[in-house]
């Protein structure tokens, strides 16, 4: 399709007479180039959205970080051995991890059109989050003691994981564009700080500094792994999995309780169909997108083909397919990255744990995480600003892709290593910086695709875009069901050098084809 004639289209909000933005001082060209930029005050919106994210994620980390040990051992024969339940075998828990994950990142794309078409973004996530409810009440109780014994646990947990990912298809496309929304502002304007100092207050910077907080909401829920998994080891699964289920409870109270709070964009009719139309009329007429414009067509082939958008509409779904297009190579980042859930957590169990739990140790990642996103956000990305020096999105994106690749090739050094031993005498902290890089590589290419996503997509799109970005990570775990046969022994070295070698040329193609985006989307900032 011929998407690059015209320019980039970055959507830009119509302002009120009665926005503030009319009141405040706009910076000259001279300013724009010697001030510094800086985040506005974060809307109080945003806060209660970003403490529902951290509750809701708390509570998928929790019940999912012990899914590999409860499907693939049996209950232990002593106090605080190897966690398990269901004792199925390391490949049985690797396919259904992959499934779990690739259902959870499919499911978005029912969320979004149901948002966009008939609920909005609020009260699609309010209703999902009930029915995310359901599957937790059938996994808790499914998961005790009578239930593993009648063997009701396997298809307990198997219904559970399709109710639950169909409740966090409704919720992951909306909250994120949720919590951007709470921010209206689109021009920069002149602050005067405390200390005299004139900056810019940069609403991009601003929508970055949000991404970068509910970002960081995600990883410190994701903590919630480092108890479960002590209450999987030291006491129950029921237990387990009733903690998280108080916790999502608390969820639904939070977002309830802020509903007067936030700013609520009623829905606009779903954009996906319209969408998928405009790229079939375009596909089927030269390829050419300005081909499926209504000023191209006759007033009866408008009627025959019952077109309902406008020329704007075409060219808003011209920067849609910009985004997506980098996207298509994200699978091979995501089926690096879930490697933490499962083999790696199968490879802790080899090792010398000591004390801990051996699915403990991808929180390692979470710390990197959590760590590195608010000194990115303050410190680096501000520092490099000031030196004129704006790292773009796909250099992001290209450097996670390193990162990821990093991780799988050291995750084959230590699997070599316990390969060359003897069972169980490798601690298992030399697994430490694969969960690092991981981190790293999150920090780069996850918090990044989100604002990527909310920027690049005009209004009517940005619940399509963020579900086609979340349907990137269902993918890679449908790559990672297709390598199954092959993660077991003796295979598991080559497996994750292959992975290693497949991301790294996936990311260095992304960045060959559509690296000059970056130059495109600045230039347009500058205009």
């Amino acid at each position: 399709m011929d998407e690059e004639k015209g320019p980039i289209s970055i959507e830009i909000k119509e302002e009120s007479k009665n926005d503030k933005e009319t009141k405040e001082i706009q910076p000259t060209p001279k300013e724009l180039k010697s001030l510094r930029k800086v985040s506005d005050k974060i809307p109080i919106a945003v806060w209660f959205i970003v403490a529902c994210e951290l509750c809701e994620r708390f509570t998928y980390y929790g019940v999912s970080g012990p899914f590999q040990n409860y499907v693939q051992f049996p209950e232990p024969t002593e106090d605080g051995g190897q966690a398990g339940a269901i004792g199925a075998g390391q490949q049985v828990a690797t396919a259904l991890s992959y499934f779990f994950q690739f259902f959870c990142y499919i499911t978005p794309i029912l969320g979004a059109i149901l948002a966009d078409k008939y609920f909005g973004r609020y009260k699609t996530i309010v209703i999902f989050s009930l029915i995310y409810v359901l599957g937790l009440i059938i996994l808790t109780v499914t998961a005790i003691p009578p239930a593993i014994k009648a063997h009701y646990s396997l298809p307990g947990l198997i219904v559970a994981m399709v109710i639950i990912g169909l409740g966090t298809g409704g919720i992951k496309p909306n909250v994120s564009p949720l919590s951007a929304d709470q921010y209206a502002k689109t021009q920069s304007f002149i602050k005067i700080l405390k200390s005299g100092e004139r900056v810019i207050v940069d609403p991009q910077i601003t929508l970055q500094s949000i991404f970068h907080y509910f970002y960081l909401a995600i990883n410190i829920g994701s903590l919630s792994v480092v108890l479960t998994t002590n209450l999987e080891k030291y006491f129950s699964y029921w237990l387990t999995f009733l903690v998280p289920l108080i916790m999502f409870l608390f969820a639904i109270f939070i977002l309830i309780f802020g509903r007067n709070k936030y700013v609520k964009k009623p829905p606009e009719g779903s954009a996906i169909f319209d969408f998928l139309y405009v790229l079939w009329i375009a596909f089927t007429n030269g390829r050419d997108l300005e081909n499926a414009k209504p000023s191209n067509m006759s007033k009866e082939e408008i009627q025959k083909r019952k077109i309902t958008w406008n020329d704007e509409f075409v060219d808003q779904s011209r920067d849609g397919l910009r985004a997506i297009k980098v996207f298509t190579f994200f699978p091979f980042y995501w089926v690096c990255y879930t490697q933490m859930y499962n083999n790696l957590v199968s490879q802790a169990a080899t090792m010398d744990v000591g004390s801990i739990p051996n699915d403990i140790m991808y929180n390692i990642g979470t710390i990197t995480v959590i760590i590195l996103t608010p000194f990115a956000n303050s410190i680096l990305y501000p520092v490099l600003q000031r030196f004129g020096i704006n790292i773009g999105f796909l250099i992001k994106f290209l450097w996670g892709f390193i990162f990821v690749s990093a991780a799988m090739f050291y995750s084959a050094y230590v699997q070599q290593i316990i390969y060359s031993s003897s069972p169980g005498l490798i601690s298992v902290w030399i697994q430490a910086p694969a969960y690092g890089l991981i981190g790293l590589s999150e920090v780069l290419l996850s918090i990044t695709a989100l604002n990527y996503s909310y920027y690049m997509a005009p209004d009517p799109l940005k619940s399509t875009i963020t579900a086609a970005y979340l349907t990137t990570m269902g993918f890679g775990n449908l790559i990672g069901l297709a390598i199954v046969p092959i993660a077991k022994d003796p295979y598991l070295v080559h497996m994750y050098l292959a992975l290693g070698i497949i991301s790294i040329i996936a990311g260095f193609a992304m960045y060959w084809l559509f690296g000059d985006l970056d130059d495109k989307i600045q230039r347009k900032i500058k205009n």
